[in-house]
């Protein structure tokens, strides 16, 4: 009867312990692959389905907001290439991309979430800007994409050419969801 039960159990044990150790296993590559800084989301992986009492993945509560307010931004594309007037490489010493945002006053690598008729977009602090505009309420500046995204749920003719007449886009909703380490003011936007 003993060499019975524990044949019987072997494989259920080996099922739950080797369950146990691959959940352990993706959480820490999970873990691993997170850049707090980075515009990506990284989702968790899903559980071993066989674990009692484990969802088949963990659900992400919703960051808060630091600070919340409205502005109005423009759109611009640095990447040290000289086209159209550009100014260079990002201050944030991270190469000109999707998410990138410039604040006049915000800490480099700031979290930020922006939106605009009811589309919404993640993404960080990587440059100063806009300029004088900041002196007349344009206290952002977004990537070609983000803006063209925001005012339409469109593509930019190109990523210098956001592809609209708009110039500006006034009421953008942003959320501080975290202060990036960079120089810079935390607090509400204050001009160049």
């Amino acid at each position: 009867m003993k060499q019975l039960l524990s044949k019987q159990y072997v494989p259920a044990l080996a099922t739950a312990t080797g369950g146990i150790a691959l959940a352990g296993a993706l959480a820490i590559g999970v873990s691993a692959a997170q850049n707090d800084d980075a515009p990506q989301r990284y989702e968790a992986a899903a559980v071993h389905k066989d674990l009692p009492g484990k969802s088949a993945a963990k659900k992400r509560r919703p960051e808060k907001a630091l600070l919340t307010g409205k502005t109005t931004a423009s759109f611009f594309w640095d990447d040290g290439s000289g086209i159209n007037g550009d100014t260079g490489a990002p201050a944030g010493g991270k190469p000109m991309q999707k998410g990138l945002f410039a604040s006049p006053s915000w800490p480099l690598h700031t979290k930020v979430k922006v939106s605009y008729n009811g589309r919404s977009v993640t993404g960080f602090v990587g440059d100063r800007g806009p300029g004088e505009p900041s002196h007349r309420g344009v206290m952002l500046d977004l990537d070609t994409y983000t803006f063209r995204y925001l005012l339409d749920g469109k593509k930019p003719a190109s990523k210098y050419n956001a592809g609209s007449d708009e110039g500006h886009l006034k009421g953008v909703k942003y959320e501080v969801v975290k202060w990036g380490s960079g120089a810079g003011t935390k607090g509400a936007p204050k001009p160049l």
